[in-house]
């Protein structure tokens, strides 16, 4: 008898084509969800019958209470080499093994280039007015030569978007806890003294930050209140890292220019929630990891994974 796998968060029903997953379809049949499995009754009703579950990045948690609603799971993989929405102890107790899978920086780079320009040249509002009749021109473009762009985080993704910057003819500052001047001139970028200071001096602010205690609510009411009134903030990142309700309120009370987020405290987004309808706000459904090369990776990955716990020889093992 086959092994059953689940591909759940498949929103776009492309799983099970933008790879082949034929090395292991002898062995296992494959069954796609394309809705989002919210709570953990809904998690554990759906996947009650499944030996293995392919995962898409952070989406749906895997907490002690579900792994024991799920006595028949043996394998998880998961999007990405890091996951902290699933608990490994209690996957271990369970026998259950997490597998990853590679995963590239190119596509959030891109986006976040998508929606800083996309804010700075009024692109949705513009063309919205273009498709429905509206004004010709209702805009003043933002310019990005000479203007300084704020980096909190320089890492492997915050590095790269440096590199566009620079490439834009911008003054590109940088700053987080632990950044040091021999990174940032590496990076060809100048070292901001605070975090405060960025925030004050930058006409564009993009967040490449990973969540942790000390970057969860970096960014509230005091933080934005230091931006200029021309100034946009970016969030390509995680949502907690900045104060929705705080942002929210920049916004609404024109403190900021503009903001652009990828990435929200519930997904996906409620359909009432306030961020849908939020002035100056360009807001995308976490599109940050979604290209077809990436999904290629993940689910090539995938395969992979199955195919060697199937052998007994777990690859990319994150438990």
């Amino acid at each position: 008898m086959k092994l059953r796998c689940a591909v759940i968060e498949d929103f776009q029903s492309v799983a099970t084509t933008v790879v082949d997953w034929s090395p292991v379809t002898d062995d296992v049949e494959i069954v796609t969800f394309t809705e989002h499995l919210a709570t953990v009754d809904e998690a554990a009703a759906a996947l009650e019958g499944f030996d293995i579950v392919v995962t898409l990045r952070e989406r749906v948690p895997f907490p002690a209470e579900l792994f024991a609603r799920l006595p028949r799971l043996r394998l998880l993989v998961a999007s990405g080499m890091r996951n902290s929405v699933i608990d490994f102890d209690a996957a271990r107790r369970h026998g259950v093994e997490v597998c990853g899978t590679a995963s590239s920086s190119t596509p959030p780079v891109e986006l976040t280039w998508a929606l800083l320009l996309g804010l700075a040249r009024g692109i949705v509002p513009e063309a919205t007015a273009l498709r429905t009749g509206g004004p010709w021109q209702s805009t003043l473009g933002a310019d990005l030569h000479g203007r300084t762009l704020g980096l909190l985080g320089l890492g492997k993704i915050g590095a790269r978007v440096a590199q566009v910057g620079l490439a834009f003819g911008m003054d590109v500052v940088a700053w987080s806890r632990n950044l040091t001047k021999e990174r940032t001139d590496e990076a060809g970028v100048t070292l901001a003294a605070s975090k405060e200071e960025l925030l004050a001096e930058s006409d564009f602010v993009s967040v490449h930050l990973a969540l942790g205690e000390r970057t969860r609510g970096l960014i509230g009411a005091a933080e934005l209140a230091l931006m200029r009134p021309t100034a946009y903030l970016i969030n390509t990142s995680r949502a907690a890292i900045v104060d929705t309700d705080a942002l929210l309120a920049a916004l609404r009370d024109g403190e900021i220019a503009g903001a652009a987020t990828d990435v929200f405290d519930v997904e996906p987004l409620p359909a009432g929630d306030p961020v849908r309808t939020a002035p100056r706000l360009l807001a995308t459904p976490h599109l940050g990891y979604v290209s077809r090369a990436n999904y290629e990776t993940y689910y090539g990955h995938a395969v992979e994974d199955i195919r060697a716990f199937l052998d007994g020889a777990p690859v990319r093992r994150l438990s």
